[in-house]
């Protein structure tokens, strides 16, 4: 069993992970809206692997017998001015998980839970990647229209992403 602040801690991160799912799909829905369906894939991709992470924290918390608790999911922001704007707020949402997971190790290693740190390990990688895909796609954004030559050859490219 895990000290109790951590099983809450890593419940809370679990319902974080499922709520930027939702998110996600929210911000396919701007691109679906738009006809930019293969940025909509990129988010429904997105969303899936959120799932995928979630999914990992209610394995561990069983694991290490430990109950996985749902909580209520907030409705995600659903109004966007912008591609950018989606884009930016993506990495702010990643941006907010890292930092989760960077408090997670530290409660982690607070309370000697050495299992907790190796499970931490991977998210920490990953949360390295996730925020490397939209700094990148931010940039490539930059200085091109919405709509225009270059964005729908990334709306080609994105329209074949799958989960790995």
């Amino acid at each position: 069993m895990l000290p109790e602040n951590l099983t809450q801690a890593l419940n809370n991160q679990f319902n974080n992970e499922l709520q930027a799912a939702h998110a996600y799909k929210a911000m396919a829905a701007y691109f679906s809206e738009r006809g930019y369906h293969g940025f909509a894939n990129f988010f429904l991709v997105q969303s899936q692997e959120e799932h995928e992470h979630a999914m990992k924290f209610y394995d561990f918390l069983v694991t290490m017998s430990e109950k996985p608790e749902m909580h209520a999911l907030n409705e995600p922001k659903n109004t966007f001015v912008s591609a950018m704007e989606v884009m930016e707020s993506a990495l702010g949402q990643e941006r907010n998980v890292t930092k989760r997971i960077y408090e997670l190790v530290s409660l982690a290693d607070e309370t000697h839970e050495h299992a907790t740190l190796s499970f931490l390990d991977w998210f920490i990688e990953e949360q390295m990647e996730e925020e490397k895909t939209f700094r990148d796609i931010i940039a490539r954004l930059k200085g091109i229209t919405e709509g225009g030559e270059y964005f729908l050859k990334m709306d080609d490219e994105f329209a074949t992403r799958k989960l790995d």
